[in-house]
């Protein structure tokens, strides 16, 4: 048949086809649910051409790719209702962390005020101090919130704590203006963001408690019908599908605007110096560099220390064996067992080494099923609670292993414990990492104890390490790790 253009009715749509050749295509495996031509319902690879047919009414190469299945309609409402979810969960936990930083917004407020009259009679001067650095303190737990939820907050230098400076400092004025945003319209709409969470789950639970409410109360969370039938009860459930509605229309964009002034006025300002987190920077690189050094350092140690003396031991044994193999034959297989057993031993060595760069158990199992390893392996009895919902980058969970291995075996050598836990979590791209004991405490970074090996570690990954060990205990370490993906 020959190359033709195939016609188009006036009605705007493609004529069917109805030719033995033309099913049997339709038909012809392989297609994956979509058909190559273009027809009614499949509007995809049609825009803007009506494209030329060859024999048996084949699609020009490059349309017929970009036709989709009947269910691809589905697969896209799917994915946006998923998504849709994702948006207004997070919102919710944004405004819901805001409201709590917004109620203490206002403490700080009321309390600034009254400083600043007490001020006038002399009588403020002395709490001024304190008012400031209550002040900016809030605001760097603000920033940390903000960097949890989207991008980093970088903090300008630190500002200053003593009056006369602080009336000044552009730093302490931005922190002023953040307050009152956030005490005030903050404070609002995490509020609302409480009040749609609250009437959606009333209204939605109602016909399961409405014969246990007072009589002639209302059903509504609006304050308006009354309840006297299983119907009526069941009509209240639509109102928590329009408050569900109204929760996924309405809060990821009351999140953004409840975090938008402290993104703006909390950051170093354009007049900042980031000396401070270029200095934090260089000194992390230099801490990555550092700590790599010592990583090969302790790998070549093991191999000179270890596995070469075993080879050589090998070799050495080896070679007495095939001299005496003729004159004394159960000499020589003496010695070849010793040679076994060497060769064993360094095979050992070098299969420690090994886990010591790169645990093969964090491929094969994960990270849950690699802390489960070394807590089955820990004298002390730990408990592993772990819930990522995520996967980190190799480096990271590495890093993450090797500091829960240090940890435990601190544990067990210092703490005196008779009971450990691990606690693992990922949120918005962070892995929080909490190893607890209830040993009898005072644990020092300068003791000796490794916790300079495993901040160097995370140093490189330009996380954080807290840690909490009071004498009497217990003892808390506290790691956060970007999970680098």
């Amino acid at each position: 048949m020959p190359t033709h253009d195939t016609p188009r009715d006036t009605s705007g749509t493609w004529p069917h086809r109805d030719t033995p050749e033309a099913r049997e295509e339709d038909r012809a495996p392989g297609t994956g649910g979509s058909h190559r031509y273009t027809g009614p319902g499949s509007t995809r690879g049609a825009r803007g051409s009506h494209g030329t047919s060859g024999p048996g009414g084949d699609a020009e190469p490059g349309r017929a790719g970009e036709t989709g299945g009947p269910g691809e309609p589905e697969r896209d409402l799917r994915t946006l209702a998923t998504r849709a979810g994702k948006d207004a969960a997070h919102g919710l936990e944004q405004l819901t962390s805001g409201f709590g930083t917004a109620m203490m917004a206002l403490v700080v407020l009321v309390t600034t005020v009254l400083t600043a009259l007490a001020c006038l009679v002399g009588i403020g001067l002395l709490f001024a101090p304190v008012t400031l650095r209550i002040l900016h303190a809030l605001a760097g737990r603000e920033r940390d919130r903000l960097s949890r939820w989207g991008p980093e907050v970088i903090a300008p230098e630190p500002p200053p704590t003593r009056l006369r400076p602080a009336l000044t400092d552009p730093t302490t004025r931005r922190e002023l203006a953040w307050l009152v945003r956030h005490s005030t319209l903050g404070l609002l709409l995490g509020f609302l963001a409480l009040l749609l969470m609250l009437f959606a789950v009333r209204d939605a639970t109602f016909p399961l408690w409405w014969r246990l409410a007072p009589q002639d109360s209302s059903s509504t969370s609006l304050g308006f019908g009354v309840a006297h039938s299983w119907a009526d009860a069941l009509a209240v459930t639509l109102l928590a599908v329009g408050w569900i509605a109204i929760i996924l229309g309405l809060v990821p964009g009351m999140a953004r605007i409840q975090g938008k002034p402290g993104r703006r006025l909390l950051s170093a300002g354009p007049e900042a110096d980031l000396s401070l987190r270029i200095a934090q920077l260089t000194a992390t690189r230099a801490a990555a560099l550092d700590a790599h050094a010592t990583e090969l350092r302790r790998i070549e140690r093991s191999l000179h220390d270890g596995t070469q003396n075993r080879i050589v031991t090998v070799t050495v044994l080896l070679g007495a064996a095939r001299r005496m193999v003729a004159r004394d034959p159960a000499g020589a297989e003496e010695l070849l067992e010793r040679a076994q057993s060497a060769a064993e031993q360094a095979l050992a060595e070098l299969r420690t080494v090994a886990r010591g760069i790169l645990p093969p158990v964090l491929a094969d199992r994960g990270l849950a099923g690699a802390l489960n390893g070394l807590a089955a392996s820990c004298p002390v009895p730990c408990r592993i609670d772990v819930e990522a919902t995520q996967r980190c980058a190799a480096s990271v969970e590495a890093t993450a292993y090797f500091v829960v291995a240090e940890a435990l075996t601190n544990i067990a050598k210092h703490s005196g414990a008779r009971h450990a836990e691990v606690t693992v979590r990922t949120h918005e791209g962070r892995l929080r990492l909490r190893v607890t004991d209830d040993g009898h405490g005072g644990a020092d970074e300068d003791g000796g104890s490794g916790l300079v090996g495993i901040r160097r570690r995370i140093a490189a990954h330009d996380g954080t390490l807290a840690l909490a060990s009071p004498r009497g205990g217990p003892t808390t370490l506290e790691v956060e790790l970007p999970c680098g993906l």
